[in-house]
């Protein structure tokens, strides 16, 4: 006769075969398995159309699901029937107890074990095998999962069709298992790779920023208006070679009358380009092109589309009212690689003073500032100097001492209506202090 316990140890592997699989195919990278696919491995061959396909993964997984119930289902049923009984003489003889008492403390004890054993060997440790070695589970797994397709096909059909009317009943739409991950999602991953021994410091950094960036608005990336060097489309063409041999930048915006009224760019090479062909320096007009416009509150994700699809390197930035800024290709690489963008805006760069407090320039970025002040400020401003002007609900004096939040400014020097620099004293118990 076939051991009872053999028997139950069969069913629990075949419990940990389905927590396996499924775990193994949700969590393996797709890119992995298409590699191995276009490296000609037949597994991955017949793995990659499942794991990329969301209605054929959601199949996949209901498959599993049915091997681990059937399974759960009849490892408690066999032991309650045919282990209880033979454990009850044995406890009744140990305790004494009456025949039914036996047999209910029988019926407890052996649920109590095989749960145990279930948990730990039929979802604990191939759960955490097919999370360490995803790329293995799901490749080995596979043979015997496709026939488990084929077994369970009237099954599947039965209780997708099921679960998919009573979500349309309820009023949701069916959701597959595709792999999908939110940006703080990806960022853990990126900072568990980082920990694990995956990734160098650099990289870790390059994707941190990577990830952040394309969900920051244009405006945090843009230079402000005020800081645009741009060239009025009514100046004389000796007034735009004197400007272009003056300035270090080879794209300038051309403005008409007001820096409000952005009417459209030129760029050096156009200036050079027109001189050679007709043996004269061009007016503004002549050599300009369109400016593409793009509102402040737009991600940078969609900038970086932008430039593509309109073959640009360099965008206006619109509030509702009016242009705000300038951004450029290069704002978005010098983000994405780490570059001291405030500099590049025209800030100046943090400096500690003897007594403790650090001067800070009035451009910038507020979310830059948490390192330096240990306090995190909430903005609609996106520069320092405007968040103080935003908070006052006036342009400072130079010279005047404010309160923000915990922090301690001293406004050093007011330029028009602009805070160019001012000196903070450190919250003590920031959580980040500044490197210097």
């Amino acid at each position: 006769m076939f051991p009872d316990w053999l028997f139950i140890a069969l069913l629990i592997a075949i419990n940990s075969f389905y927590v396996a699989a499924e775990f193994g195919a949700v969590s393996v990278r797709r890119s992995k398995i298409r590699q191995l696919a276009d490296n000609g491995g037949a597994l991955a061959i017949r793995l990659l159309p499942i794991v990329t396909d969301p209605v054929r993964l959601d199949r996949y997984v209901a498959a599993c699901q049915i091997g681990i119930t059937w399974s759960s289902l009849v490892v408690g049923a066999y032991s309650q029937a045919f282990l209880a009984p033979a454990a009850t003489p044995v406890i009744q003889a140990w305790s004494g107890w009456s025949p039914a008492a036996a047999q209910s403390a029988a019926i407890g004890v052996t649920l109590v074990v095989m749960t145990t054993f279930q948990v730990v060997l039929g979802e604990l440790i191939p759960k955490s095998l097919a999370l360490q070695y995803p790329t293995r589970v799901a490749l080995y797994t596979l043979p015997l999962m496709q026939i488990s397709l084929v077994v369970y096909a009237w099954f599947l059909h039965v209780l997708n069709g099921s679960g998919l009317a009573i979500l349309r009943l309820l009023g949701f739409s069916q959701v597959g298992h595709a792999h999908i991950h939110s940006p703080e999602e990806i960022e853990l991953l990126i900072a568990e790779s980082h920990k694990g021994g995956l990734l160098e410091p650099e990289e870790h950094g390059r994707l941190r920023r990577a990830v952040r960036l394309v969900a920051r608005p244009v405006r945090q990336l843009m230079v402000p208006r005020s800081h645009v060097v741009s060239i009025d489309v009514h100046s004389t063409p000796e007034t735009l070679a004197s400007t272009l041999r003056s300035v270090r930048y080879t794209r300038l915006p051309v403005k008409e009358n007001s820096p409000d009224n952005i009417v459209g760019l030129l760029h050096s090479k156009d200036v050079v380009a027109f001189y050679l062909e007709h043996n004269r320096l061009p007016w503004p007009a002549e050599v300009m092109k369109p400016l593409v416009t793009i509102p402040g509150g737009v991600k940078a994700d969609r900038l970086l589309s932008l430039f593509q699809e309109r073959r640009t390197h360099q965008a206006a930035v619109v509030d509702e009212f009016s242009v705000v800024g300038l951004v450029t290709l290069g704002d978005f690489i010098n983000e994405l690689l780490g570059t001291d963008t405030d500099s590049v805006r025209g800030a100046q760069p943090p400096v500690l003073l003897p007594d403790g407090r650090v001067r800070l320039s009035g451009l910038m970025r507020v979310d830059e500032t948490t390192r330096w002040t240990g306090v995190h400020l909430e903005s609609e401003a996106d520069t320092l100097g405007g968040h103080i002007t935003y908070a006052l609900g006036r342009i400072p004096e130079a010279g005047e001492t404010v309160s923000i939040g915990l922090m301690e400014v001293q406004v050093e020097s007011v330029a028009g209506n602009r805070v160019v620099s001012v000196t903070v004293r450190p919250v003590p118990s920031a959580a980040e202090k500044p490197d210097g």
